[in-house]
């Protein structure tokens, strides 16, 4: 097979054109390698974080809470936004302790990669980690926004949720279902 060269677009311009601070959107005029110029919009939400956090007891910590996006109430792993001046680590321990109380180490957190869910409009790559023995040992610190319920399951039935459609968000589905092949045992494989 012929490997064919693939190029980067080239960027003309630039303009934020963001409704919000909740919303940034990007407007850029770009040359493809045909010469044809068009105009692209896309968001730069920054990146995020989500924790897998697995308890002594084998249980999966998840997070159900209202996502107005969707309109919808979802049932997921702690994540969110990487926070401003914090690494990706500092990040997903700060994440995982406001949204469920779990205090954890940087020692603790095990890559499970990193997920781009729609990179035709979107500039956002999600990590993943997982935290085995994790325990609450800290109170939830919520955002205003927030209204979260943690929600323990043992982890063979978190994979048979993931695999049903009971759990279907995209980031935590995709951390299920890698965290499942890297650690069969652990969900009952």
């Amino acid at each position: 097979m012929i490997k064919k060269e693939i190029q980067p677009w080239t960027v003309l311009e630039e303009e934020d054109i963001s409704p919000s601070p909740w919303f940034p959107l990007t407007k850029q005029q770009v040359r493809l390698r045909n010469n044809n110029v068009y105009d692209y919009y896309f968001s730069r939400l920054g990146d995020v974080v989500q924790v897998l956090a697995i308890t002594k007891q084998n249980e999966v910590v998840l997070v159900r809470q209202y996502k107005h996006g969707l309109g919808q109430i979802t049932l997921e792993i702690p994540g969110g936004l990487q926070q401003t001046n914090k690494t990706i680590i500092q990040s997903a321990l700060n994440e995982l302790e406001e949204e469920t109380g779990i205090k954890a180490t940087e020692h603790q957190l095990i890559s499970l990669g990193k997920i781009a869910i729609n990179p035709t409009k979107l500039k956002q790559e999600t990590y993943g980690f997982i935290v085995f023995d994790a325990e609450s040992t800290a109170e939830q610190k919520l955002d205003a926004t927030e209204d979260i319920e943690v929600v323990l399951i043992p982890a063979p039935q978190v994979l048979q949720m993931a695999l049903n459609g009971e759990i279907w968000v995209t980031d935590s589905l995709n951390f299920i279902l890698k965290a499942a092949m890297l650690y069969p045992g652990v969900f009952g494989r």
